[in-house]
């Protein structure tokens, strides 16, 4: 599942203010939420997080 590159290039941006998994509009994703946070480590948004 591929995500659009303007997605995803907004997606890094949204992440990278965030020390926790957020969604494509910065809403902390739930851990039970497995579909996006699969997502969320295929397309390396996981890389981004703020430390």
């Amino acid at each position: 599942m591929a995500v659009d590159p303007a997605v995803k290039k907004n997606w890094i941006e949204i992440q990278k203010k965030y020390d926790a998994p957020v969604n494509a509009i910065g809403v902390k994703i739930a851990s039970k939420d497995e579909k996006t946070l699969k997502v969320w480590r295929e397309e390396g948004i996981v890389q981004f997080l703020k430390e």
